[in-house]
């Protein structure tokens, strides 16, 4: 018997193939041959230095665009000069380089400060900035005229989240370390966290018991959100819960209005995956429109350029190769191999570029599109 199909209904089914995910194709994942053709957006990155020419070189050729992140870090420039820097490669580049401006604590308890940091980022943002960032110092560095620890929802900060949240502002969040950074050297869960610590014993707070807890800093986090219910928040570093995807679902469920990147974190999800590789999988299914990609890769002061860019294109392959690859691979932060998370390419779309277009609305000027 042979059937015969309407126009109608025929035209009907090729609009359903159409619209249909690559995965009805049998393409359900990203390989690395697809890497360059497919436009990605490093949404946590430090960019420095005035001549970044061979980064932008990278960029075009890899299909990335950038967010520069300013931090009140004393590792790196003044904020003055990260500023100066941030706007001018977003007024060069504008459909490669957006920026997020931050606040210093300088003078802060004094009358004025408020205001004063207020008038600053305002002006920020009218210079192309699109969200601000509030980093780990309050919370583990500055200290009060009573020497006392002051934490992200103290109530003299009040004033200024509150300002923010009424303004409209993205807040960044980074408070806090990584929950290794409470464990002794023996218990943690990477090797780059343990060397670190290892050298670096007075930043390591299992040694220092007087300073806060990590319950202490999540706590505090909350706290804020909690208080700011209209906030848009994106939790850096996935908001500090990067040992657990467990945690961090919580913590998504908790604050619907809230975003995170992977940023300098994806070593911790690859080792929950070694021992799940289905749950962390799955995880970034379930909260495919809350993650974002990241590398927070900084140029070092001892560092050329060209030793940056060698770095950056590594990290960003091999970062492609785990949420897109089904490949068994080493990595340097881990014994023992691990099988990559094959992501299906609409989660890995949002993981690597349309969520950041959403959450960064107008950081990039007229963005680049691939090749099909």
């Amino acid at each position: 018997m042979t059937m015969k199909f309407s126009r109608s209904v025929f035209a009907g089914v090729l609009a359903t193939l159409l619209a249909a995910p690559p995965a009805a194709f049998g393409a359900d994942h990203y390989t690395m041959a697809d890497y360059e053709r497919v436009p990605k957006i490093d949404a946590h990155l430090h960019l420095h230095g005035l001549d970044q020419q061979p980064f932008l070189a990278l960029a075009r050729k890899d299909n990335f665009r950038a967010l520069t992140i300013n931090v009140d870090y004393p590792d790196f420039p003044a904020l003055a000069q990260q500023q100066s820097v941030a706007s001018r490669l977003h007024r060069e580049h504008p459909d490669t380089v957006g920026w997020v401006a931050t606040f210093g604590t300088d003078g802060f308890g004094q009358p004025a400060w408020t205001a004063a940091t207020l008038h600053r980022l305002d002006a920020a943002l009218a210079d192309g900035a699109v969200g601000v960032k509030v980093w780990k110092n309050i919370g583990m560095d500055l200290r009060d005229e009573h020497k006392k620890l002051v934490m992200v929802d103290d109530i003299r900060l009040r004033p200024l989240f509150d300002a923010i949240e009424a303004r409209d502002m993205l807040l960044l969040g980074h408070q806090g370390e990584p929950h290794n950074c409470w464990l002794p050297l023996e218990q943690m869960t990477v090797k780059n966290d343990r060397e670190y610590f290892r050298n670096h014993p007075q930043y390591h707070m299992y040694r220092q018991p007087q300073m806060p807890s990590y319950q202490d800093q999540m706590g505090a986090r909350d706290r804020l959100l909690a208080a700011h219910p209209r906030l848009r928040f994106v939790g850096v570093h996935m908001a500090s819960l990067e040992w657990s995807v467990d945690e961090l679902a919580k913590f998504l469920d908790r604050n619907p209005g809230a975003s995170v990147d992977v940023a300098a974190r994806i070593g911790q999800i690859q080792h929950q995956s070694q021992r799940d590789r289905d749950k962390v999988r799955r995880f970034f299914i379930d909260y495919q429109d809350r993650l974002m990609y990241g590398s927070d890769l900084a140029q070092s002061s001892d560092q050329s350029q060209a030793a940056f860019v060698a770095d950056l294109d590594a990290v960003w392959r091999r970062d492609w190769r785990y949420f897109n690859t089904d490949d068994r691979f080493t990595t340097p932060e881990l014994d023992g191999e691990l099988q990559a998370l094959a992501l299906p390419t609409v989660v890995a779309d949002k993981l690597f570029r349309l969520n950041a277009e959403r959450v960064f609305a107008r950081a990039w000027g007229a963005a680049r599109t691939a090749a099909n």
